[in-house]
């Protein structure tokens, strides 16, 4: 880029190719985004469980267990913006295969880290299988790259819907694990990391080898401005000036959260109420279906209806269920019932709000921003989380329930403020 603003040479040839990329094909790049969510998907999912109780074995104490969910969580949040980057320079095809490449590797190392009984060393391994997660996430916008406004909320929930298939498959990996594990002679809890492996590196080749033409750079290309913008423009940046775009990562991000701080601490408050592992595993279950298997619905809903309206059914659905977690704490159907609404209400501001952070920065803009949102997401379910024990310490699982609609009823005010605000700019255009 040059001084002037223009660009410069290696800009120029950065737009003569997008320009020149044909348009691929949007049911093409749905199906490639989600097979390589079903095998990132897998991947991750068959460690989750299985790096807390490794966490637990090589460090000798419980008490270090959560530190997988934590690293993994911290390595999808420190990750987003390097990975949103690398998609703004080189294009998704670059960005997707490198994030999941980073993840295999992190397999790779918890493996070693539980052969040498090296508690440092799982803590990185389990750091970058988060990029794991910020690879899910950053497809879901890859999907919107050439979507037009009446499909883009569907095909972006597409992707999201398909991870349910690995989120169901890979925890049911820990068994036959541990069975290739002890074949190959490897340490104890080391053994489904040998999927992941696998999963993790057939999900590089296939972002790698299926998203050709790559769908950021055709979309750049269809701009006719990709050289023009300032191409080192932070997501921060782009947001302090953009209302609706910083309404849209926010809702997200405070979605999120929502959903994060209730149903952490839901497996805690059934667990002290008497229930057994198997009420609590069926709770949890729904809870995820909820969160996914009707992301289409949702998505049909958000172009259909509007970003908005979808947004502020989600928030709904969040104090439908903040309300039965209020007044009913002590029924496990009713718990049951609100982990369920809690998952439908993330799926729809999820779906809808993301939708909006695709549309509402110009293309040049929209990976960096995308990439901030991410970061967002992730800090706010990290600190929803950590908060939650102790509200759950001081007042309940009812002072949680209540508590958490504070969130809620801030992202329903302002989405309300941010429709007006568009109807009056509609009205004045």
């Amino acid at each position: 880029m040059g001084r002037n603003g223009k660009a410069g040479p290696a800009g120029r040839r950065h737009t003569l190719q997008a320009a020149s990329l044909p348009r691929p094909s949007q049911r093409k790049l749905v199906g490639v985004l989600a097979a390589g969510e079903v095998l990132g998907g897998v991947g991750m999912g068959s460690t989750l469980s299985l790096g807390a109780l490794l966490a637990a074995s090589i460090s000798g104490s419980n008490a270090f267990s959560g530190m997988a969910a934590t690293m993994s969580t911290l390595g999808a949040a420190v990750l987003a913006i390097p990975l949103a980057r690398l998609a703004q320079a080189r294009g998704r095809r670059i960005s997707l295969s490198a994030g999941a490449a980073a993840a295999c590797l992190g397999a790779v190392l918890a493996v070693t880290a539980a052969g040498v009984r090296s508690f440092p060393l799982l803590l990185l391994a389990l750091l970058m299988l988060g990029s794991a997660s910020a690879v899910n996430l950053q497809a879901r916008f890859a999907a919107t790259d050439l979507a037009d406004d009446t499909t883009r909320a569907r095909d972006l929930s597409l992707v999201v819907w398909s991870t349910t298939i690995g989120a169901v498959l890979g925890p049911n990996l820990f068994e036959p694990g541990e069975a290739v594990g002890a074949v190959l002679g490897l340490p104890p809890l080391s053994g489904a990391f040998v999927f992941s492996v696998l999963t993790l590196a057939s999900a590089a080749v296939v972002f790698a080898a299926g998203l050709r033409p790559d769908p950021l750079l055709a979309a750049l290309g269809r701009s006719g401005s990709g050289a023009r913008l300032p191409r080192r423009t932070g997501g921060w940046t782009v947001l302090r000036t953009n209302p609706l775009a910083r309404f849209a990562v926010a809702a997200t991000a405070l979605s999120h959260a929502t959903m994060v701080a209730l149903m952490s601490m839901t497996p805690v408050h059934l667990h002290e109420h008497g229930a057994s592992l198997s009420v609590v595993g069926l709770t949890i279950s729904l809870h995820v279906a909820g969160m996914y298997a009707l992301s289409p619905v949702f998505g049909w809903l958000a172009d259909h209806a509007g970003r908005l309206p979808v947004i502020l059914l989600g928030q709904a659905l969040l104090l439908a269920a903040l309300l039965l977690a209020w007044t009913s704490a002590e029924s496990r159907a009713a718990v049951t019932a609100s982990l369920i609404l809690l998952g439908l209400g993330w799926s729809a501001a999820v779906v809808s709000g993301s939708a909006l952070v695709a549309e509402a920065v110009h293309v040049g803009h929209r990976a960096a921003v995308q990439g901030t949102s991410d970061l967002a997401m992730n800090a706010a379910g990290a600190s929803a989380g950590a908060l939650a024990g102790p509200v759950l310490a001081v007042a309940g699982y009812s002072g949680l329930g209540l508590s958490a609609m504070a969130l809620a009823l801030l992202v329903a005010v302002w989405a309300v403020a941010a429709a007006r605000h568009r109807v009056r700019e509609s009205t004045a255009a």
